[in-house]
């Protein structure tokens, strides 16, 4: 796989500037995983407090969105960001990528693919984008909705780890893992399986769903906000193009929101800086945002370009949003 950034366009940025920001810090990953998983605890325990009443469901609600938010902790501790202890990124990688459902050493040779060929429809084809065909806006649509992938099962992550702890070789293995990895993902997609089994066995025993609702379900059921804040990365944009200011998108979030995003809403700097830890984004941010498109004002400013994009998508694939970019900057 070739990711040269060096091949796509990158901001200018004071080099001695730029390696500050590259700084990793075990405080400031600590400091999000520990009001992240305190978070989840407490929420948790109120749905099991309640349990038996309405009340538990708004609970279970809230907590199964903060849950599915361990997506950027896998994401962050995939790119060995979040910590400057390696070892950390790699226990909490694993961690977060078992909430997601996602096999962790495909999610981590795909996502390399993603940033080598970000949008990329061709071959090499990048695996994490949205694909626009006629039933994609279904899709989106339903994806949103708590339980809405398991409408579309062809694309359910759990279905393709089950097809890798079979031994099934799937085009993203074919495409993205190299060969001596490959066992590796199995393995760990076995162990996946293994322990969503023993899941549902301790529920069958103890005669209870809790242990399905707070560890089976809750990417499901609260899949919704993350899912949100997800399709603002590239829907609608331009695709084969190697300018991440073309192929990804930037929105301001609220405090709380980009807390449990992990700051990715400054997504065009991740793309074409990946190695500066997403704490630091919004400093990164700040000096170039002249040399980019401008940022959307919240998910609603942002859906308002995305939206009727995806409508003229299912209807011409090949529309795209038309991005303008700074005069001063070049391509």
């Amino acid at each position: 796989m070739d990711i040269n950034l060096n091949k796509w366009h990158r901001c200018k940025v004071d080099r001695a500037t730029f390696s500050k920001l590259c700084e990793k810090s075990n405080w400031q990953g600590s400091k999000h995983i520990c009001i992240y998983f305190l978070s989840l605890f407490i929420f948790g325990y109120l749905a099991y407090y309640s349990w038996g009443t309405w009340w538990s469901i708004l609970w279970f609600l809230i907590y199964g969105n903060i849950y599915a938010c361990s997506n950027p902790i896998w994401h962050e501790t995939g790119h060995r960001t979040a910590f400057k202890t390696n070892l950390l990124n790699d226990i909490f990688y694993q961690i977060g990528s078992f909430m997601n459902n996602f096999e962790p050493t495909r999610w981590r040779w795909s996502h390399f693919h993603h940033h080598s060929y970000t949008l990329s429809t061709k071959d090499p084809y990048d695996y994490e984008i949205q694909v626009t065909k006629p039933t994609d806006l279904l899709f989106i649509v339903i994806h949103i909705l708590p339980f809405g992938k398991l409408f579309f099962l062809h694309r359910f992550q759990q279905f393709e780890t089950l097809k890798h702890a079979l031994g099934i070789t799937t085009d993203v293995m074919k495409e993205c893992i190299p060969e001596k990895q490959r066992g590796k993902c199995r393995v760990i997609a076995r162990i996946h399986v293994s322990i969503w089994l023993l899941v549902i066995f301790a529920a069958i025993f103890y005669k209870s769903w809790l242990p399905i609702l707070y560890i089976l379900l809750p990417a499901h059921y609260g899949n919704s906000l993350f899912e949100i804040f997800g399709i603002t990365q590239h829907a609608g944009l331009l695709n084969n193009c190697k300018d991440h200011r073309l192929s990804t998108r930037d929105v301001y979030l609220n405090p709380v929101f980009s807390f449990l995003y992990w700051h990715m809403e400054y997504h065009i700097e991740h793309h074409m800086f990946p190695t500066v830890p997403s704490y630091n984004l919004s400093k990164l941010h700040v000096l170039i945002k002249d040399q980019i498109p401008p940022s959307k004002i919240g998910l609603w400013d942002a859906y308002k370009e995305i939206i009727p994009a995806i409508i003229k998508q299912s209807k011409n694939p090949n529309y795209q949003i038309n991005i303008t970019l700074p005069k001063s900057s070049k391509l």
